[in-house]
């Protein structure tokens, strides 16, 4: 991952992170568990989740199976962990864009910048929690599930602002608010899988204004 100006704590693994924390390479990569994360990422993103073995991993890490051990139970614990990882990152990331908004135009802009270039910026990560995701069994899709609720919220509330100073904007259904969150990565899915992840951040523009058209509609 590259380099952030916000440090995390410490590297999340468990419940579903808050947001409110960045994360940087340097933090990850401090201790061996990190680096372990880091090369989960690396080595799904070259041989796909079915595919990575524990050794795919370490080696990647440069540590050995007994440390690896001493960190995950398995391919799967290690898998969630870094996704877990990688979730915080990317909203940390957005945390940060949207307390520096003024309005909530502005809001949807920034988030709609601030993830196409957190994903474009770590492509490891990206393809680990936007595609191989789907193959590491239940648990994994339960947090993803619980991802896009918590995008999803982030829409609603922006709605909820915005119904506050202008009473002429629509009220949000948490169906359409997830909508936009499943069409979004839908089209981010479909630039990954075709090797455009570095062109993400061009998707910035009409996707923002797909996004303000719904979450900002007024009355006819």
């Amino acid at each position: 991952m590259q380099d952030r100006p916000a440090p995390l704590s410490d590297i999340i693994d468990g419940p579903l992170p808050s947001g409110r924390h960045s994360l940087t390479r340097e933090v990850v990569l401090a201790s061996q568990r990190g680096r372990l994360l880091d090369a989960m990422a690396e080595a799904v993103a070259e041989h796909s989740y079915g595919a990575t073995t524990i050794a795919h991993v370490v080696s990647h890490a440069g540590v050995s199976r007994k440390t690896f051990y001493e960190h995950f139970r398995d391919k799967e614990h290690c898998f969630l962990a870094m996704y877990d990882t990688g979730i915080a990152f990317v909203l940390g990331r957005l945390a940060e864009a949207l307390d520096t908004a003024e309005d909530p135009r502005e809001r949807l802009v920034a988030g709609v910048h601030t993830f196409l270039t957190v994903l474009a910026d770590e492509p490891a990560f990206c393809r680990a929690i936007v595609l191989e995701v789907y193959a590491s069994g239940p648990i994994g899709l339960a947090k993803r599930r619980a991802v896009l609720q918590v995008f999803a919220g982030r829409y609603l509330e922006v709605n909820r602002q915005a119904r506050e100073a202008d009473p002429d904007v629509e009220p949000l259904s948490g169906d359409v608010a997830l909508g936009l969150v499943g069409a979004i990565l839908e089209l981010v899915s479909t630039r990954i899988e075709e090797g455009r992840t570095a062109e993400l951040a061009e998707l910035t523009d009409p996707l923002s204004d797909f996004v303000i058209r719904n979450v900002l509609a007024t009355a006819a």
